[in-house]
Parts: C-alpha cells; sequence; structure tokens
C-alpha cells in the first residue's frame, strides 16, 4: 500500500494519476471503501465520504476503515490519497472537529501499514517513508 498525503489542491490526485497511468486501475472516489476487481485501486477523497457518516465512536470507524483499506491491499495494488486535515484552526463545527479527529488516528495506523508514504507539496513529492521496490 502507498500513501499520498497533502493540502487541499496540492496536486495529490495529478501525481498518482501519473504513476498509474496505463494501468488497470479502479478509483473509489469518495465513497465507501467497496471491494472491487481490478489488479490497481486508488482510493481518493475519502474525507468527503466520512465526513457524512457518523463518527461518534471514533475507534469503531478507524478499526472498520482499517479493516477495508487491508481487504483491498491483500487483492490489488493499492494506492491512498489523503488530504491533510490536522493543520491549521481546529474547526468549530463539532462534525469537522471528530472528522479531523478520526483522519487523525486513521492516518496514524495507515501510515504505520504502508509499503510508502509520499507527502506532495505543489506538485512537488517529498518521502516521508520509503519501500525500496516504489
Amino acid at each position: 500500500m502507498h500513501v499520498f498525503i497533502g493540502g487541499a489542491h496540492s496536486g495529490k490526485t495529478a501525481y498518482v494519476e501519473k504513476i498509474v497511468e496505463g494501468k488497470d486501475a479502479s478509483w473509489l472516489i469518495g465513497t465507501a471503501l467497496t471491494p472491487i476487481d481490478a489488479p490497481v485501486i486508488v482510493i481518493d477523497c475519502l474525507e468527503d465520504w466520512l465526513v457524512t457518516q457518523d463518527l461518534s465512536d471514533e475507534d469503531a470507524v478507524v478499526e472498520a476503515l482499517m479493516t477495508d483499506v487491508r481487504a483491498l491491499a491483500a487483492q490489488a495494488t493499492l494506492y491512498v490519497v489523503v488530504a491533510d486535515v490536522g493543520r491549521g484552526i481546529v474547526p468549530m463545527d463539532k462534525k469537522l472537529r471528530q472528522l479531523r479527529d478520526v483522519c487523525g488516528r486513521f492516518y496514524q495506523q495507515l501510515f504505520a501499514e504502508a509499503q510508502s508514504v509520499t507527502r506532495i507539496w505543489y506538485g512537488l513529492p517529498e518521502v516521508l517513508k520509503k519501500f525500496e521496490n516504489v
């Protein structure tokens, strides 16, 4: 599993599009993590779907996400594109604070299990965690 993180409109998706270009890739964009029969799977904009969910039991949400991510990673080469929502001002809205907290906990587990983690800023990659065969 390979994870890409960055701020809004930082070039994450475009960067991953170049990586998977020419590969038989399926994209899950802003939706629940459902099984897909494809050799390459890209998860993008998961935060858009998460904000519509009940996030009150943060541990359960994170565990369910990790279970789904592990299942997808077991069947395909997995690329995960996530937005850095933990920087800046803490939102006043309770739901957005919950999203920020869930994403922080989820990202910690996701990054720990990922083979590689790359931060994208203005289209430029900064490798945070490297796997030699990537």
